[in-house]
């Protein structure tokens, strides 16, 4: 894309860029960043799970990344921060897990709204293909789809014991030991993150507080896109960028590219152009801020997962639990004592 723009006028673009606005695009990323740790951090107390914003932030810095090189529809970093979060707090994964599902449906609410309104808003002023409108109606139709098949789960038990018996049908195909174990304790999970939902939902902090925060969110990330074009003397209408930005973080959610790299960065450079901004001012803004909301982003949360350790990367299936892959290895390698701690046959002071 950047070949095809100019690479020599971008870079002429990027040496007339002014670094004290790049620098305060780069301080609202940040405040965006802890904004996330911080409602979440409200939807875990209401969800009685007490941690701090010094723990909570790093994880949320790990999800975001995963977020960004997983292709999962930019939703690849949320069990990584469910299990990060029950493994260090001690508290069931199917609990951490209905906090970030929760956390993730805040956010999408607003993203919801936003989006409908941007693809009113883009349909009057730019003249899009019929296969792009398509695409951004039946994005939101799947988003909502997603959104309520959770709400729904969350407050039918039947539906929820439905799920709790397709899965149990997948893991038969693929995982045969210790079935039954397993098998009970996708029930356990299932039921609990229902439970744990419900005491969310029937509880008006969430509402109060977390929910006006998600759109606070979303208007810092426009701001941080706005902020960019004014480093590069662009003044481009907020409604504009707010619309295009709405809709390249849309389309980024197809799960097949992973955080959306190539369709974000695609769709922002050819509507800031339509919006008569230069195709070289346009490119130099977008690799900007993807730099400051995509790559930096996805470096400081890779630069942290050496503290959580290389479990993060083996382990955040719901299948099986801790002491069951503990148990797992200790029967082809160790002997389990009576009290259940874990003895290494060659080896002392091998406790799990």
């Amino acid at each position: 894309m950047l070949y095809v723009v100019g690479i020599d006028q971008i870079v002429v673009a990027l040496n007339k860029a002014n670094f004290y606005f790049i620098l305060l695009a780069i301080v609202i990323e940040f405040f965006v960043c802890y904004l996330y740790a911080f409602r979440w951090n409200i939807v875990n107390k209401v969800a009685g799970i007490r941690v701090g914003m010094k723990e909570v932030l790093p994880m949320t810095f790990v999800g975001l990344a995963f977020n960004n090189i997983t292709p999962a529809g930019r939703g690849g970093g949320e069990p990584v921060r469910a299990y990060i979060l029950s493994r260090d707090s001690g508290f069931p994964f199917e609990e951490t897990l209905a906090t970030v599902i929760a956390d993730r449906a805040l956010d999408t609410f607003p993203f919801i709204i936003l989006a409908i309104l941007t693809i009113i808003g883009v349909t009057f002023y730019f003249k899009i293909e019929l296969w792009l409108l398509i695409t951004l109606i039946l994005a939101v139709i799947a988003i909502v789809v997603v959104l309520i098949v959770v709400l729904y789960l969350v407050l039918n038990k039947t539906f929820g014991r439905k799920v709790s018996n397709f899965i149990i049908k997948l893991l038969r195909k693929f995982y045969k030991k210790n079935s039954e174990k397993t098998e009970k304790r996708v029930i356990d999970i299932v039921d609990g993150f229902q439970e744990t939902m419900q005491i969310m939902l029937d509880k008006n902090n969430i509402v109060k507080y977390a929910l006006p925060l998600s759109f606070i969110i979303w208007i810092f990330e426009i701001l941080r896109v706005y902020v960019v074009f004014l480093a590069f003397g662009a003044h481009v209408s907020p409604i504009i960028i707010g619309e295009v930005f709405i809709m390249a973080s849309l389309v980024g959610m197809i799960p097949a590219l992973p955080g959306g790299i190539g369709a974000i960065d695609g769709i922002m450079i050819i509507f800031f152009s339509m919006a008569g901004v230069s195709s070289s001012i346009s490119a130099a803004a977008t690799v900007v801020e993807r730099l400051i909301s995509f790559w930096m982003i996805t470096m400081i949360g890779m630069c942290i997962v050496p503290y959580y350790g290389k479990s993060i990367f083996d382990k955040v299936s719901i299948n099986i639990t801790a002491d069951e892959t503990v148990k797992e290895i200790a029967d082809e390698f160790e002997e389990i004592g009576e009290d259940g701690k874990v003895f290494d046959k060659d080896f002392d002071n091998k406790n799990k």
